[in-house]
């Protein structure tokens, strides 16, 4: 029988597996169009990390990885962070945003559909001080805000982001 490799070592300047297969998930979500989880299964196993569904999961649970819709409905997953120096929440909202109606100290905005999880954590992002926290649906987002005054003030400035005056 043939020996075994050795383990992998945490600080002694070895990656360890879950590191080494968190780099490759990055890597492959910036060099493809990575539209499931079953897909970025199949392209690890192409790069001998042999995982499984709730491995790929939670793996794309902590790297943050996030459904992005793009034109004619398709979709992506997307990491945080990208190249692109503009603010996460100012490249998706005039793509993904449908609508924003406060009350009281919640703010309720609407997207497409899918667009939804993108849009939170981009807001969550912002570290905005009158936003408390965050929760999305599909296609929906409630903004939970210190006050109402906060309410008027993310409103404003979500619409202004998505080029919407109104």
């Amino acid at each position: 029988m043939p020996a075994s490799p050795p383990p992998l070592e945490r600080g002694r300047g070895l990656m360890s597996a879950k590191q080494a297969r968190h780099g490759a998930i990055m890597e492959l979500v910036r060099e493809h169009r990575v539209a499931s989880q079953d897909e970025l299964r199949d392209l690890l196993l192409r790069r001998g990390f042999e995982v499984t569904q709730a491995t790929v999961s939670r793996d794309v649970r902590e790297l943050r990885l996030v459904k992005t819709p793009e034109p004619g409905g398709s979709a992506r997953y997307t990491a945080p962070g990208s190249d692109d120096p503009t603010p996460a929440l100012q490249r998706l909202l005039p793509t993904l945003f449908r609508s924003a109606e406060g009350a009281g100290q919640l703010l309720v905005v609407r997207t497409v559909t899918g667009g939804a999880q993108a849009v939170a954590l981009a807001v969550d992002g912002e570290e905005w001080p009158e936003v408390l926290g965050t929760l999305a649906g599909d296609d929906t987002i409630l903004v939970i805000c210190r006050d109402a005054a906060g309410v008027e003030v993310v409103g404003r400035r979500v619409r202004s982001f998505a080029g919407r005056t109104d």
